[in-house]
């Protein structure tokens, strides 16, 4: 059975860093791009930050540019996205994708 499973959110101050993990188990997902969405309240989901399955290539939604990196570990089947200079519109629910989506792990940034 295959998971996609999020962690790492929480509560911080606007400026402060988090690292959110994803991991996925039930399958093999190494030759697989993964990615970072994100949903804020009363907002559609939006894209954050994608990584190719070999690693050599990441792309950023511009208001994360700069700020985020995504980064991958195809050992365990693991998607990274490190934040830092987090601002209060960041807050929502990031949600990894890996052919299939997690449950999503909240991130709150006050101002």
């Amino acid at each position: 059975q295959v998971q996609v499973v999020e962690s790492g959110g929480g509560l911080v101050p606007a400026g402060g860093s988090l690292r959110l993990s994803c991991s996925a188990s039930g399958r093999a997902f190494s030759m697989y791009n993964m990615a970072w969405y994100r949903q804020a309240p009363g907002k559609q989901r939006e894209f954050v930050a994608t990584i190719t399955w070999n690693k050599r290539q990441t792309l950023y939604a511009d208001s994360v540019k700069g700020r985020f990196t995504i980064s991958r570990d195809n050992a365990t089947d693991t998607v990274y996205l490190q934040m830092n200079n987090l601002k209060p519109e960041d807050t929502a629910i990031y949600y990894c994708n890996v052919q299939y989506w997690g449950q999503g792990t909240q991130v709150t940034v006050s101002s």
